[in-house]
């Protein structure tokens, strides 16, 4: 069994040439073993990497102490893919009839099969979304796409955040385009 950790009972039962109930009790009681399922994360890190984040955390925090108003001034950015929904309510719907005339009829939201990327996607801070974009289609998420968006980001937070127009930071995932220099 430690040769390959991932055999089934069956299996096992199969090449000794036991039954599956005697193996199942050898291999939990006797040998005290359970299965485990690997957990899934969205990136494994390096040592490096983890003390790196770990360092930036911490210089965070410290700043935050020091500042409670510092977070006001951090913008995040992230992508999604979104659905495109028909926003309209029943409400918006309503129309005057007469008693006679049939009740309208409005089908529950459903999602489109239409799907957009928002890209950079959309940028909030501490109170609000400050800008959002979506992809058109067909555009590639490539550096030279994400500077284009960052130049509207920075156009927007002067018109829509005067106040941090020239002392705000971008936090923002590592995504390849968005690590590129030219970013």
């Amino acid at each position: 069994m430690d040769a390959d950790r991932r055999l089934s009972i069956r299996l096992i039962a199969d090449q000794v040439g036991l039954p599956k109930s005697i193996v199942h009790e050898i291999v939990t009681t006797e040998l005290q073993t359970r299965k485990v399922c690997a957990k899934l994360v969205p990136k494994v890190l390096t040592e490096e990497q983890k003390e790196n984040r770990v360092s930036i955390s911490r210089e965070l925090l410290d700043r935050v102490r020091g500042d409670p108003d510092f977070l006001e001034q951090v913008i995040t950015g992230d992508e999604t893919w979104v659905f495109e929904y028909d926003p309209e309510t029943k409400r918006q719907r309503s129309e005057w009839h007469t008693t006679e005339s049939p009740r309208l009829k409005k089908a529950r939201m459903s999602k489109s099969k239409m799907k957009s990327m928002l890209v950079g996607g959309f940028f909030f801070n501490s109170k609000r979304v400050v800008h959002k974009e979506f992809v058109p289609p067909g555009q590639t998420v490539n550096a030279a796409f994400c500077v284009e968006v960052l130049k509207r980001l920075k156009k927007r937070v002067a018109r829509v955040r005067p106040e941090i127009a020239n002392t705000w930071l971008l936090h923002h995932n590592n995504a390849p385009s968005h690590a590129s220099l030219l970013v």
